[in-house]
């Protein structure tokens, strides 16, 4: 670090959560991430406005092995385009399942198969962004198809433009009667036919894990509750799950605390109905529904706000795939969001996660969690101490403290830059081992952190640069230290600006579930007090100088 740069403008850190390359939308067609909810991954919701596009095929009836031309084509009363789009059919009476049968390529030039889930060809996408007015697949039924298969269409305008699971025809195997294009969920069973949830008896007869930590289901309409016990001598497990949600309440069994490779379980409210189901989930991406079957007993509530589902599976499903054994201990997430269509949306809120392992067949504990991840705990920390009080240690002292013990030297330099640089070092350091851990957390970029990711990091580039610019710097006598100076001086304020930003906007970030208003409170009367410090030194000093002035005047006139 220079010993005379410019005063207040030095390396900055800040809280920032993910890598620097900006998620790119996938133009090339392979978008085997959406087959589940076929929504594309752009961060933007799909347009409100009715598509101007047709879904045709060309025929109504169909035996099992038979092709049927799906045509997917511009509206004729309008002049738009599309770029991408993603087709798929699926059981007519169960429109949230996995895609059936297969596609067959019309013209390999703009569209392509995709593998969703373990089969390839489930689905059928573009190849390229360019410009289309229609294309068109043939569609292959299985030898089991169900009684009625839909068609459903996601199409891409443009990056921020789309529609999503647009609903196509109903075909019907021949002698079937074929169901309306809307779709009616399973009956929701009446308030009456299911039993009060309780958590008195967690801990002693059941498992329970709750959020908040005491809730009472039975009261308290805020209340996220699972709980569970073994029935039918240790053959099965009943499960209960509750929680206030528009759309669902899920919790997932896993191996580790990690998204990806879990067994899911779903009770999802599409409108004043709703259904309870089985999946898995083999990373981060929409869940793989379950055959029917893995579930007994099933029942379900919507009342006031509130989902609550109760269900039997039993411990052992060897003949089901993904279907985790009961006897075995795994890490509980409980999680809930928006469901439109029968199809779940991401999680609103970062999932609730047991801190330990349990067996799920075994002896009933009432559980704890969070949803506040170690890692990104570790991540804040690190960030916060960096930069709340190394970085802003570090500046004051190079700003404010130059003349203080100036003709006293620490290790060959005076103790203002010995101060300044060894905050700045351990600043650097600090910011570095806290930039990586979302990325260990996450796997990689999140999509769902707004702006905050990039802006974090801008700061990180500028808290490189600055050491590199310091290490490289001109001797205080160069006449080209003034150019070191003015660069410094860019970059440090640049970076200033950027990371109080950037904080901000990290504290909102729902990893880290920090309490509003209190934590923005507290940050802008850091950020008040760094600017009232600096502004009274600074005032202190120019009295110091303005006396010192004084003096030498009166010394030379006398």
């Amino acid at each position: 670090m220079p010993e005379n740069s410019l005063p207040g403008k030095h390396l900055l850190s800040t809280v920032s959560y993910q890598f620097c390359d900006q998620a790119a939308g996938y133009s090339n067609g392979k978008v085997s991430i959406a087959c589940g909810d076929m929504t594309p991954q752009h961060g933007y919701e799909s347009s409100p406005y009715p598509p101007p596009y047709n879904i045709t095929v060309d025929k109504s009836a169909f035996s099992p092995g038979d092709h049927i031309t799906v045509s997917l084509r511009v509206a004729p009363s309008s002049s738009a385009h599309f770029k991408g789009f993603l087709i798929e059919a699926r059981d007519a009476g169960r429109p949230s399942s996995p895609a059936v049968g297969s596609f067959i390529l019309v013209d390999p030039a703009k569209s392509q198969l995709l593998q969703c889930g373990h089969t390839q060809g489930f689905a059928v996408s573009h190849r390229d962004s360019s410009k289309k007015i229609q294309v068109q697949a043939v569609w292959e039924s299985p030898k089991n198809p169900p009684g009625q298969v839909q068609f459903f269409v996601t199409v891409v305008q443009k990056y921020k433009v789309y529609w999503v699971r647009i609903a196509g025809p109903v075909v019907s195997v021949s002698g079937a009667t074929a169901v309306p294009t809307t779709i009616t969920p399973a009956e929701v069973t009446s308030p009456a036919a299911l039993p009060t949830f309780s958590s008195a008896d967690c801990g002693r007869s059941k498992s329970c894990l709750r959020d908040p930590p005491g809730c009472h289901p039975e009261s308290d309409t805020h209340c996220f509750f699972l709980s569970f016990h073994s029935e039918e001598g240790g053959m099965s497990v009943m499960f209960e799950l509750s929680g206030p949600a528009e759309g669902y309440v899920s919790f997932a069994l896993s191996q580790d605390k990690w998204m990806g490779n879990d067994d899911v379980y779903l009770c999802v409210n599409d409108g004043h109905r709703g259904t309870i189901n089985a999946a898995y989930v083999s990373g981060r991406t929409h869940p793989e529904m379950a055959p029917e079957g893995a579930l007994r007993d099933q029942a379900l509530r919507l009342a006031n706000g509130v989902i609550q589902c109760r269900f039997r599976r039993n411990v052992l499903l060897p003949q089901m795939e993904n279907r985790f054994d009961l006897n075995q201990s795994y890490f509980l997430f409980l999680a809930h969001g928006r469901a439109q269509h029968g199809l779940i949306h991401r999680h609103e809120r970062q999932p609730l996660i047991s801190t330990n392992r349990i067996v799920i067949s075994g002896p009933p504990e009432d559980l704890s969690g969070s949803r506040s991840p170690l890692l990104i705990k570790f991540h804040g920390v690190l960030m916060l101490t960096g930069w709340m009080w190394m970085v802003s240690t570090a500046v004051l002292f190079a700003r404010h403290f130059k003349h203080l013990c100036s003709h006293t030297s620490l290790l060959g330099h005076q103790i203002w830059f010995q101060v300044h640089r060894t905050m700045m070092v351990l600043a650097v350091g600090l910011t570095a081992v806290a930039f990586t851990l979302p990325f260990i957390y996450r796997g990689g970029w999140s999509k769902h952190a707004g702006s905050h990711p990039y802006i974090g990091c801008a700061v990180m580039a500028l808290s490189i640069i600055q050491p590199i610019m310091a290490v490289l710097r001109p001797a205080p006598q160069s006449p080209r230290r003034i150019f070191f100076n003015w660069m410094h001086l860019i970059a440090g304020t640049t970076g200033q600006l950027l990371a109080a930003v950037c904080i901000f906007l990290g504290v909102g970030q729902q990893a880290l579930l920090l309490p509003s208003p209190w934590c923005p409170a507290v940050l802008t009367g850091w950020l008040l007090w760094i600017v009232l410090a600096d502004l009274l030194l600074l005032i202190h000093s120019h009295r110091l100088q303005t006396a010192g002035t004084v003096l030498c005047c009166k010394l030379a006139c006398g």
